[in-house]
């Protein structure tokens, strides 16, 4: 991002934590940042674009943090969950983001408020998927459901806590007394069976992602298909070849059937792929390289919408 409209962003954002977004005016903006009214409108059209930029930003860091915390760690882990619970808790708290949200909710800007419900299903969304890394496939009919409680409960622990201690020094707590109910949750909707939403709403609340993927989606199954017949005529040693194969394998679930792709991951698999010894398979995976990036773009496009 440009230097200079990261720092416009930066400096607005502190101006929101301390002063309010709607008290917050495009001149005190300006004044603070100092900045022409003509240099903001080049950025941002509105105080509400801004705002949202502002989300992108902080959102865009908590991902990628949150996404390290996953590397050579087995995505069951609910440890890791619960570190990734407390990353997140503490950046809404650093970044006054609830207040935030509360401040946009009550106010008449649609833009906004349809950005923010957009948000809060997007978070839906990666906690589901996260729900579906810890518990597993079988119980995915249930998941939607158990990812909607547990968000609710969370956030009404949290709060909560606030009112009984007046502080949040206590995130860690919460956070973990709320997963360990989390657990009991799952086990308990799945013996009875019991079914609200269906998964499958997720496409409807958030549309388009997996749609305007089909085509390169097709693409990708064919290359990694000649890539499979590649290894197999390279390697005569079963284990090699079931070492690559599982590689390809994993980077296919990720981008054909999880909802949320995790991007450091299938490029670490690729990097793999890349490292063999004999520097095979260059055209392949050049093609499967550029097949990810537009698969992401596209995704990020539906984000922004």
């Amino acid at each position: 991002m440009n230097e200079r409209k990261q720092h416009v962003i930066n400096k607005a954002h502190q101006l929101f934590i301390e002063k309010g977004y709607q008290a917050t005016s495009i001149q005190d903006i300006l004044d603070f940042s100092c900045i022409s009214k003509g240099t903001f409108y080049k950025y941002f059209s509105s105080k509400s674009e801004l705002l949202i930029a502002i989300y992108k930003t902080v959102y865009k860091k908590l991902e990628k943090d949150r996404n390290e915390l996953l590397i050579g760690k087995n995505p069951s882990d609910l440890e890791i969950f619960v570190r990734q619970l407390e990353m997140q808790m503490i950046t809404n708290r650093k970044n006054k983001l609830i207040a935030l949200y509360e401040e946009v909710m009550a106010s008449n800007d649609v833009d906004l408020k349809q950005y923010i419900r957009h948000s809060r299903l997007r978070s839906l969304r990666w906690m589901f998927g996260r729900f579906i890394d810890i518990f597993g496939e079988k119980n995915k009919p249930y998941l939607l459901d158990c990812a909607i409680m547990f968000t609710g409960m969370l956030q009404h622990n949290l709060q909560y806590n606030r009112i009984a201690t007046d502080s949040n020094e206590k995130i860690s707590d919460v956070v973990r007394y709320s997963v360990n109910r989390l657990v009991n949750m799952v086990n308990e909707v799945a013996e009875t069976g019991e079914q609200l939403h269906a998964p499958e709403l997720l496409e409807v609340w958030l549309p388009g992602i997996r749609k305007k993927n089909h085509e390169l989606i097709d693409s990708f199954c064919k290359i990694t298909g000649h890539l499979r017949n590649s290894i197999s005529k390279q390697f005569s040693d079963t284990k090699e070849q079931e070492k690559y194969y599982e590689l390809i394998d994993f980077i296919q679930e990720e981008v054909i059937h999880t909802r949320s792709p995790r991007k450091f991951l299938i490029q670490s698999s690729l990097q793999t792929l890349e490292n063999n010894s004999a520097k095979l398979w260059k055209k392949e995976l050049d093609q499967i390289n550029q097949i990810i990036a537009s698969f992401y773009q596209h995704i990020e496009e539906s984000e922004e919408n």
